[in-house]
């Protein structure tokens, strides 16, 4: 679970992504899933928006691939979402550590 703080650079760092993830009439089909499981293996952090001719809302594509694709949802703003899932074998984006209460 990520924190508010590893949320907030993950917001930051997203602000300078380009969108690669695009749903639109097709919805998410086992292609898109793919594509979103390779580019978060790929790289981590990953934007997606979601097109006027889906069916679905944002929040459901974003819940979903989340899902699918065992990654964090970053955040969700107007048709845009974006995904984080840690690399463990190779990570690329060093988040701060979260504290646990004793």
């Amino acid at each position: 679970m990520l924190t508010s703080k590893q949320r907030a650079v993950l917001r930051a760092m997203a602000a300078k992504e380009d969108t690669i993830i695009h749903i639109g009439k097709g919805d998410l089909t086992d292609n898109i899933v793919t594509q979103v499981a390779d580019a978060l293996n790929a790289r981590e952090l990953v934007k997606g928006k979601v097109l006027e001719t889906s069916t679905l809302s944002p929040r459901e594509a974003c819940d979903t691939l989340c899902e699918r694709c065992r990654a964090q949802a970053v955040q969700v703003i107007g048709s845009k979402f974006v995904l984080y899932k840690r690399n463990e074998k190779n990570p690329k984006i060093e988040l701060p550590k979260s504290r646990k209460a004793v």
